[in-house]
């Protein structure tokens, strides 16, 4: 029996979303905290790069940038040390489009968001397309934002599980790969970023 959008939403988000093409109508509702035991490992830590751009706007819809790609729903939560959730963290995120290009000129695929009371984050985008020397890959900038304090902002890649080019790519590390549920055009994946 094939798994519905419904039960891969239900199983990863916990409620049912809605997509279209490449939008997302209204936010996952993910469980109230995640699963973590007492003192889980702070989340590693891994090159900026030479994409970033500061300033990014706030949005959850990445996708509407771009009119082609396979679209992803990402999200999870931000937790402290002690699996506390950190409302109010700042989710920055930058990528590549479907082709492997990243926008240097503007903020296409770029934005950021900031943690709702449970900790939770959430963008609707396109699965990033491969370059060389690359797997594909995600970029992602995590602070504390206006309620956590003075702690230090967290830069990360986010990587996808089974692609042919994570062994060759010398930033991959299998601790930052994504819980992948889903196929063709509705793709869900989850990372839960842990503070240090």
């Amino acid at each position: 029996m094939p798994i519905s959008r419904r039960d891969l939403t239900a199983g990863l988000f916990a409620a049912p979303v809605l997509l279209s093409p490449m939008r997302v109508a209204a936010a996952p509702a993910l469980p109230p905290t995640p699963a973590c035991d007492d003192r889980p490992d702070p989340t590693p830590r891994a090159t900026e790069g030479p994409f970033f751009t500061p300033l990014s706007p706030r949005r959850h819809d990445l996708a509407a940038d771009v009119d082609r790609g396979e679209a992803l729903l990402v999200g999870g939560f931000v937790v402290g040390p002690a699996c506390a959730p950190v409302a109010g963290a700042v989710v920055d995120v930058w990528q590549a489009d479907h082709r492997g290009r990243y926008d240097n000129d503007g903020y296409r695929l770029r934005g950021h968001v900031e943690t709702d009371a449970a900790g939770r984050w959430w963008f609707a985008t396109v699965v990033p397309g491969r370059y060389p020397g690359r797997t594909r890959h995600i970029h992602v900038k995590v602070g504390p934002g206006k309620a956590g304090g003075t702690g230090r902002v967290l830069t990360t890649q986010l990587f996808f599980p089974g692609e042919p080019g994570n062994a060759r790519d010398f930033l991959y590390d299998e601790r930052l790969l994504l819980r992948m549920a889903g196929d063709g055009a509705e793709r869900f994946g989850r990372f839960d970023f842990v503070l240090g």
